[in-house]
């Protein structure tokens, strides 16, 4: 986690550049490192190189203008600072599998037949829970993608209190993770998010005891957001039964969730669980109200 907030502020910055030329000496003046010791850094904890990951970015927003706009591909390409149409449908098929202009085609009837076919769209795996759920709505966004071709939103609704909370999750069995330390990245982006929003990540026993949490409640995600990764690390206790997880949103706002992943990682990675024991007093006090 030492270099979490560097990644983020890189990360920021890139997504603000996207559709301008980005030189090494621009990362380079962004992190305050040194070239090769953050590009190893980023690689290992986004999991591609820093030149990787603006393809990418650039690739999966020409995408969303593909589907959603009649921008012309040549258009597309060079506001994304390919040398040529032809060097960006190459960059594109290789990423999506079909050319631009026939993914334009394909996706553009795939989305139709199912708004045509589907009167309540569901999320396979993901379901809504909270204080307030019905104040609230989960969807699949094939406008606001981080990466692939669609991600998936959480927002307000009729919420009229500023503590109305809900939550987009899943929750798996812990068999996999038992004794080892995991961590759980994903890319967020917020609108207008009023009061708080955060991944969320929680370990509980058989008995429904809960060994290990963290919310970002000491790191939350406020107002409006570009694309951010963002990442939780727990432990999972020889007793744990169930593994809970998923995006936060307390109050009113917007919040988008795209590429999730779990991994192992090392005991000497710090954990971010939140001690509910460190707000528990060590005897009662001021029991006259006169302290």
């Amino acid at each position: 986690m030492k270099y979490e907030w560097t990644i983020q502020k890189t990360i920021n910055w890139i997504e603000s550049h996207l559709h301008e030329q980005i030189s090494a000496n621009d990362i380079d003046a962004v992190t305050g490192f040194s070239r090769y010791h953050f590009h190893r850094v980023f690689q290992t904890s986004v999991g591609v190189s820093v030149t990787e990951y603006i393809r990418m970015r650039r690739l999966a927003n020409a995408a969303s203008i593909l589907l959603n706009t009649d921008e012309r591909i040549i258009d597309i390409a060079f506001y994304y600072q390919f040398e040529s149409q032809e060097t960006f449908t190459r960059a594109f098929k290789k990423l999506y599998y079909l050319p631009p202009g026939q993914y334009r085609k394909v996706m553009r009837t795939m989305r139709r037949n199912r708004e045509e076919s589907i009167v309540e769209e569901k999320i396979k795996g993901w379901f809504i829970s909270g204080s307030h759920p019905y104040n609230y709505e989960i969807g699949i966004d094939e406008k606001n993608v981080h990466q692939g071709k669609a991600s998936g939103y959480l927002k307000s609704k009729t919420v009229h209190a500023p503590d109305e909370f809900a939550t987009m999750m899943q929750q798996f069995k812990a068999d996999e993770f038992r004794g080892k330390r995991i961590k759980l990245s994903g890319f967020i982006k917020t609108n207008n998010v009023k009061q708080f929003s955060g991944l969320w990540m929680r370990v509980d026993s058989a008995s429904e005891d809960i060994l290990q949490f963290d919310n970002m409640s000491d790191r939350p995600i406020i107002g409006t957001n570009n694309w951010n990764r963002y990442s939780i690390v727990l432990d999972v206790p020889e007793n744990s039964a169930i593994i809970s997880f998923g995006i936060l949103l307390t109050g009113k706002g917007e919040v988008w969730l795209d590429g999730l992943s779990f991994e192992v990682v090392d005991k000497d990675i710090p954990t971010t669980h939140i001690s509910f024991e460190n707000h528990l007093l060590e005897e009662p006090t001021n029991l006259s109200f006169e302290e």
